[in-house]
């Protein structure tokens, strides 16, 4: 039994990575956009697509096509298991991701390609959201299963889920680089169209190695599949955590994504509106970097500080360099590489903090029953943050440019800077205040928690799981303190 039990081990860390690996998906959808936006203006005319009002328009469609899905799925993932989403998920991304690629308009309008890439954003943002309730809930239970050390539970699933979203992005970043490199500025379609269609590899890979899965050992034992849902019941002992939860996920997301979307249209700024794509994608990919040492970083402090005091740690250093960009913006846009590294840094600590963070709280702190709708609702609303992040990112630069400009054309820049830094601060004090810490084997034990509250208002918890005893699927409490101290063996895993 010891000598198998490193290779268990391995085994179930692998499934984590399979089930939250498809954030990779999320990362690559919504970073190569900027990217592919930038070649769309260089290959049609800035104003031609702009009169489209095109920019606005896919990022809002891409948005709310993941906030659909997250919400749907939500649903789906707790009444019919998280495996059957996240096979779905997969499909429906490599599905649009190649349709995106191959967008095109009636008698080649730019204005019918550019609505039919819209639409297909949209179908494709539906696929992406469901990874949030299926693929990472589904994450999340994996990293209690027997095999995974107490000191890596929190680990694994920040490696499987958010680093593999940041991954997404730098690999976004880098790809019309390369395109770039290959076809030149003279073949500008082909690298749009291969940036977005290269995203099919990823989610087809995903969904094989998906297929022989079977559901986690906390849904078959504690689910609701085919149980009634006490829906006030569980209003009531949850709406605090929820809410805090989904404040603070709407705040991240709206610093992220509109500074990650539109940084090689600041980059584009700050070198002058260079007409050599390769600048602009180099810079993109370099502060795109930044994202893996924050991520990473925090994976490994996470288990040790919590995860609510590793996201505030976060969260504030972010804020101290967001400051510090707003007050020197002037001086660090005349040095490229000085801006390079500290934007990179004030991402990278977002990363840290709540990037690896919100989603292991909205996972772990809800009970197995309706972790799917608690993760899917706390998403949403930060995908809502996103959304409205990314809206309203160039009025906010457009209106601090007009209201402190004067002779310096990029003073507008700093406006999102100083909003971001002082929201950072303001979703640091939420967690301190509202969000509860999280302990390892606290998803077993909130589980008991929500068996015992639910009894004690006369609900039958006996209809609770899927029904099945075996070995395979069930364990004794013998058994899982067994298992776990066989765990501790080989915690390094």
């Amino acid at each position: 039994m010891a000598a198998t039990t490193p290779k268990k081990g391995l085994s179930q860390v692998s499934l984590i990575f399979a089930c939250g690996t498809a954030l990779f998906s999320d990362g690559y959808a919504n970073g190569i956009i900027g990217s592919v936006n930038t070649l769309l203006k260089r290959t049609y005319g800035a104003d031609e697509v702009s009169k489209h009002n095109y920019s606005n328009i896919v990022n809002s469609t891409a948005f709310a096509g993941t906030i659909v899905g997250m919400l749907t799925f939500g649903y789906l993932s707790d009444r019919f298991g998280r495996k059957s989403g996240m096979m779905t998920a997969a499909a429906i991304v490599a599905l649009f991701s190649g349709l995106s690629a191959a967008s095109s308009g009636a008698h080649h309008s730019i204005g019918g390609l550019l609505s039919m890439l819209s639409a297909m954003r949209f179908l494709l943002g539906i696929g992406i959201g469901a990874e949030y309730p299926c693929g990472s809930v589904a994450a999340s239970e994996q990293s209690e299963e027997p095999g995974i050390g107490k000191n890596a539970q929190h680990r694994w699933f920040a490696l499987a889920t958010n680093t593999m979203i940041d991954f997404g992005f730098v690999v976004a970043a880098f790809v019309p680089l390369v395109l770039y490199w290959i076809f030149g500025e003279h073949h500008l379609r082909a690298v749009w169209r291969l940036s977005l269609g290269l995203g099919v590899i990823p989610a087809v890979a995903v969904f094989i190695w998906r297929l022989n899965m079977q559901e986690p050992t906390r849904f078959r034992k504690d689910s609701m599949a085919r149980a009634r849902t006490p829906y006030w019941l569980i209003i009531k002992r949850y709406w605090r955590n929820l809410f805090a939860i989904c404040i603070t996920w709407f705040i991240y997301d709206f610093i992220t994504y509109p500074f990650s979307i539109y940084s090689s249209t600041v980059v584009d700024t700050i070198t002058g509106n260079s007409s050599a794509l390769s600048i602009v994608f180099g810079w993109n990919t370099v502060i795109n970097l930044f994202y893996m040492p924050g991520t990473i970083g925090g994976a490994l402090l996470v288990d040790y500080l919590g995860p609510k005091h590793t996201m505030i740690l976060g969260l504030m250093a972010q804020a101290i360099i967001g400051f510090i960009m707003s007050a020197l913006y002037t001086q660090l846009t005349k040095h490229i590489a000085a801006f390079a590294v500290l934007y990179g840094i004030f991402l990278s600590f977002g990363e840290v903090g709540p990037g690896n963070c919100l989603g292991m709280l909205a996972a772990k702190t809800g009970p197995t029953a309706i972790r799917g709708k608690f993760y899917g609702i706390a998403a949403a609303i930060g995908k809502v943050g996103a959304f409205v992040g990314t809206y309203v990112f160039p009025d906010i630069v457009n209106d601090f440019q007009s209201r402190y400009g004067g002779n310096n054309p990029n003073i507008g820049n700093t406006g999102p800077f100083w909003i971001a830094s002082g929201l950072a601060v303001l979703s640091a004090f939420i967690t301190l205040v509202l969000i509860k810490p999280l302990t390892h084997d606290g998803m077993a034990e909130e589980d008991r928690l929500f068996r015992e509250y639910l009894e004690a208002n006369g609900y039958d918890t006996s209809q609770m799981g899927l029904g099945l005893t075996d070995e395979s699927t069930t364990f004794s409490d013998g058994d899982a303190s067994e298992k776990d101290g066989a765990s501790e063996k080989v915690a390094a895993v």
